[in-house]
């Protein structure tokens, strides 16, 4: 099995989901992130006062897929998630030994 860990923008959110759960991903995990990357943050004017935001929010998202799923995922992912600008974002993955659901203690693939 593999964590597929994805960061995105937020406003992207919406469409990484849908496209996960067109190729059968049907439960993630996502959290609140802030972050900068090439970009290193920019600039803004708030009340004629410009000021530099260092992390720029960000949306992170996490799957367990067996392993054969893990490049459709990505690609999904990656699909779903790109604009095109910088900032887009990243992809990466992790092997996971065990999952194990807590309601009914399967294991393994059961347990996705």
């Amino acid at each position: 099995m593999k964590l597929v860990t994805a960061i995105v923008k937020p406003y992207r959110l919406e469409a990484v989901k849908t496209a996960l759960q067109e190729i059968g991903v049907h439960g993630l995990t996502v959290a609140e992130a802030s972050g900068y990357g090439r970009q290193r943050g920019h600039t803004e004017v708030y009340r004629g006062a410009e000021y530099q935001v260092d992390l720029v929010p960000k949306v992170r998202i996490e799957v367990v897929v067996e392993d054969a799923d893990s490049e459709p995922a990505i690609e999904a992912i990656v699909k779903a998630a790109r604009t095109g600008k910088i900032g887009d974002g990243k992809v990466w993955v992790m092997p996971v030994e065990t999952v194990v659901r807590v309601r009914t203690g399967e294991r393994g693939p059961d347990a996705l």
